[in-house]
């Protein structure tokens, strides 16, 4: 299954829907806490800063998703980039439900991340990882974004990677 097989829905996002995917794929983690956690609120509160989501479908089943959230001075700061916000971007959740695993969807969500970033003129991305997530890690590296920082906080060992 090809991301291009699914149902892109990226303007008006069913929150209730990408939360129940979010749950979904957290709670059939071996490690959930990978993944982080947001709240309606903070959600919310990051889509009406320009934050953007995408939920693929496969028929009515939420397959994966990618957030696109807006990069803060603050938030750069605090991970050692040096780029300023007004041309940078960040990588938030990329998810796949457990049953898809292995399709190339996450690398697929962030080809169209990156189409968006570039399209609303970001010219650097950020993200961060923890460092036992092999598979994310493997397909960020090959999206292009390297290692700037590494810290621990209560998710873990988490590493820091830009575009």
């Amino acid at each position: 299954m090809k991301l291009t097989d699914l149902k892109e829905v990226s303007d008006s996002v069913n929150l209730d829907e990408y939360l129940y995917l979010y749950n979904y794929v957290r709670d059939n983690m071996e490690h959930p806490e990978w993944l982080g956690t947001f709240t309606l609120e903070e959600i919310k509160k990051i889509l009406s800063n320009d934050g953007k989501i995408w939920i693929y479908y496969d028929k009515n089943i939420p397959v994966c998703s990618v957030f696109y959230i807006p990069a803060s001075n603050e938030s750069l700061k605090k991970h050692n980039i040096e780029y300023d916000e007004s041309i940078t971007g960040s990588l938030g959740p990329v998810m796949v439900r457990k049953e898809y695993v292995g399709n190339g969807l996450q690398i697929a969500m962030l080809e169209v991340l990156n189409d968006y970033a570039k399209s609303i003129g970001k010219e650097h991305m950020f993200t961060k990882a923890h460092c036992d997530n092999i598979y994310s890690i493997r397909n960020i590296l090959k999206d292009g974004y390297r290692i700037v920082d590494q810290y621990e906080n209560s998710r873990g060992k988490m590493i820091v990677f830009v575009k």
